[in-house]
């Protein structure tokens, strides 16, 4: 049988330590034996970013505007001690936070639910999707160290030079921080609008979370905007769906989640879903074992894995050391893309491998076969715990009875 052939490239983002391993992997054995792969390759590993002073971000995002899908592996946001393991120019912005804001677009995350991983919620029955804005708050931020005594005030100046409002942050006594965070109408519009349209798509309801009665400015913007583009534009048709849109403080939200079904989708502003997320899907079984895509009102997909660079598997792999890191997510990550290629460019084909890719994974793991994060929490008996390498080509042995 001949490979299937594509249309159009993937932008394809490369990463850092154990998924940057993995991502090689699982092109070798899962994907380029069976497509003729076009990808426009972009080198985000830590290292590259810094020898391009960040330039590499920047045209990963550009490409995908032009190609209109791409897929990312997991990369590192520097903090001190990585700065300094690097030997980087300066603490560089997170990659995400950077092509997020370019593309203007919502992750959508949702667990990946398996036989014999039961969420550690019991009451949990279905999936929930959290739908996290990709703009502003503090991946946008700018900070400042206080040095002394002294007032930092929040000053905003019309265009035309007119002074229209001077808050006072703080009068400082002595050292201390400050940050300060902004988002514009028009990212809050298009989250808003992403998070309607993808529930209507998946005929889910739709809670949405903020803390307006503390941040009665900030934070009442984002529930003013959902309920505004509700009540004129969706409202007649989650009612004709079936399905409801419902506000709640972010603390009740939780709350009651922790009591639900599941089998909704949950929108949050940046950083309430950048937590959120890690801890839904560790709920539902592991954080790798988790969908991402960011979903542009402009047409752009980015599919990633929505966890980490697995750093201490990575140290274990240089040291010669036997890993056993799970790769589902990257796989998913890679199934997305070519999926949403496929219906983008009309290949039936292309669409079915990346079904079937994802069916031989979770076909795989109920087999009994899996990584150690899952062989820790299974209630499958006399499951078999493979290393990275090995799990992966057990996937392609399903896969290759599915083809």
């Amino acid at each position: 049988m001949g490979k299937i052939q594509m249309k159009t490239p993937l932008v394809e983002m490369n990463g850092d330590e154990m998924t940057r391993i993995l991502w090689q992997m699982i092109k070798d054995d899962l994907l380029t034996p069976y497509i003729d792969l076009k990808t426009e390759y972009y080198d985000l590993g830590l290292k590259h970013r810094d020898e391009t002073n960040d330039q590499v971000t920047r045209d990963s995002a550009e490409a995908t505007k032009k190609y209109g899908v791409a897929v990312k592996c997991a990369t590192i946001t520097p903090n001190a001690a990585r700065v300094k393991e690097y030997n980087l120019k300066e603490m560089w912005k997170s990659p995400n936070g950077t092509i997020r804001a370019m593309l203007d677009g919502t992750v959508f995350r949702t667990p990946i639910i398996v036989k014999g991983i039961e969420p550690v919620v019991r009451c949990w029955k279905k999936p929930i999707t959290i739908a996290r804005h990709a703009y502003g708050d503090v991946y946008r931020n700018v900070e400042i160290r206080v040095p002394k005594a002294g007032k930092v005030e929040l000053v905003y100046t019309s265009d035309d030079g007119e002074i229209t409002k001077t808050e006072l942050v703080h009068k400082f006594d002595g050292p201390g921080v400050v940050q300060g965070t902004h988002n514009l109408d028009d990212s809050i519009t298009s989250f808003a609008r992403s998070c309607f349209d993808y529930a209507l798509s998946r005929k889910e309801d739709l809670w949405f979370a903020t803390k307006d009665t503390i941040s009665k400015t900030y934070d009442h913007r984002f529930k003013d905007i959902f309920q505004e583009i509700y009540d004129n534009d969706y409202k007649e048709k989650f009612e004709a769906c079936g399905i409801t849109y419902f506000y709640t403080l972010i603390d009740d939200a939780v709350a009651r989640i922790m009591k639900s079904e599941g089998g909704f989708i949950w929108a949050c502003k940046n950083y309430d879903g950048d937590v959120m997320s890690d801890m839904l899907s560790s709920a539902f079984g592991s954080l790798a074992m988790m969908t991402s895509v960011l979903v542009s009102p402009h047409g752009y997909f980015e599919y990633e894995a929505a966890h980490g660079t697995v750093q201490r598997h990575y140290y274990k792999h240089l040291r010669g050391e036997e890993t056993s890191t799970n790769s589902v997510a990257t796989i998913f990550a890679w199934s997305g893309a070519l999926r949403k290629r496929g219906e983008l460019d009309k290949l039936p084909e292309l669409v079915d491998f990346a079904d079937k890719l994802e069916k031989a994974t979770i076909t795989t793991i109920e087999s009994g076969k899996m990584t150690g994060d899952l062989a820790r929490i299974t209630t499958l008996p006399n499951v078999k715990t493979l290393n990275s390498e090995d799990f992966i080509l057990a996937i392609r042995d399903t896969l290759d009875s599915m083809l």
